[in-house]
């Protein structure tokens, strides 16, 4: 049975007790992956490591490059 088919049959279910019909299959994962990175996030703050690891690696990576002297000419 797949998505559909199961929220037909839970409809069916909540219509013939009366409820409220379940939300649509789907229609929640956008903020559920959200308060999952969101989550994510928290939990390396709390930890003291970067939020953003990759980020944080190019930016000390480009630092260090702009900040080496190049060549002096004349």
């Amino acid at each position: 049975m797949d998505a559909i088919q199961q929220h037909m049959l839970d409809t069916y279910r909540a219509a013939r007790h009366g409820e409220a019909p379940p939300p649509l299959p789907g229609r929640y994962d956008v903020a559920a992956m959200r308060s999952l990175r969101d989550h994510r996030r928290f939990t390396r703050v709390l930890a003291g490591r970067p939020v953003h690891p990759v980020r944080s690696g190019l930016r000390t990576t480009v630092s260090r490059l702009l900040r080496r002297e190049g060549p002096h000419r004349g």
